[in-house]
């Protein structure tokens, strides 16, 4: 039986990503903020992350859901500290996981990786320019890492949704959800358990030849 962590996975799309694996046959283990995750640490935390990966052994799938929005604001409006937080969660967050998982996957000859990063990494999400630009490194990262580690046996992938029903998206300004929700062609969010069964794919078998890539997960929004 393989074993996936899955951080974020204690709600939205991290948690109907671990439901689907447990699905699928795979041992998960969710890691999160709250108590109802299976490990409650902030992957900002390296030295957490060595110990629960201690504690957690060999993991085959990482799923890198952890992120927060940040601020709704223009960007003549930010702060320093604003953007260090939510680089440091979205960014040196997932960058933290795979230095501490990977290296496992690459030794066995096998893993999959796959980060969540966002239509707005692509496109700018005005009023969102921190989120955004966190988002646009996942997807510099995801690249980057997919070619280093392209003959290791370990794929590393990305996806990038557009707006879902999520709690991430509570506190997020209605007039910016109206926003971002209008540019989708299918003129609705996407459903969680949707994310899911890309991920499934993604973190399976089934994909042999698809490294550094991001996949659009936008009800048809994805303009390049």
């Amino acid at each position: 039986m393989r074993t996936a962590v899955v951080t974020g996975g204690a709600r939205g799309l991290g948690a109907a990503t671990a439901a689907k694996l447990r699905a699928d046959g795979v041992r998960v283990v969710t890691v999160d903020l709250t108590d109802d995750a299976d490990v409650r640490l902030d992957v900002t935390d390296e030295a957490a992350l060595a110990q629960a990966a201690a504690e957690i052994g060999a993991v085959d799938i990482l799923v890198n859901s952890a992120g927060i929005v940040g601020p709704n604001k223009p960007i003549l409006a930010t702060e320093a500290n604003e953007w260090r937080r939510v680089l440091d969660v979205n960014v040196l967050g997932t960058v933290a996981t795979m230095r501490t998982y990977v290296p496992g996957m690459v030794e066995r000859g096998w893993g999959r990786v796959v980060n969540f990063a966002s239509m707005a990494g692509k496109d700018g999400n005005p009023n969102l320019s921190i989120y955004s630009a966190s988002k646009a490194a996942v997807i510099a990262l995801t690249k980057s890492a997919g070619k280093e580690l392209a003959t290791s046996g370990v794929l590393v992938n990305a996806i990038a949704p557009a707006v879902f029903a999520t709690p991430m998206n509570d506190d997020t300004a209605p007039e910016v959800l109206d926003h971002i929700t209008s540019l989708i062609p299918m003129k609705r969010v996407g459903r969680p358990e949707e994310v899911a069964e890309l991920v499934s794919w993604l973190t399976s078998d089934s994909v042999s030849f698809s490294t550094g890539a991001v996949y659009d997960i936008s009800g048809g929004r994805a303009t390049y």
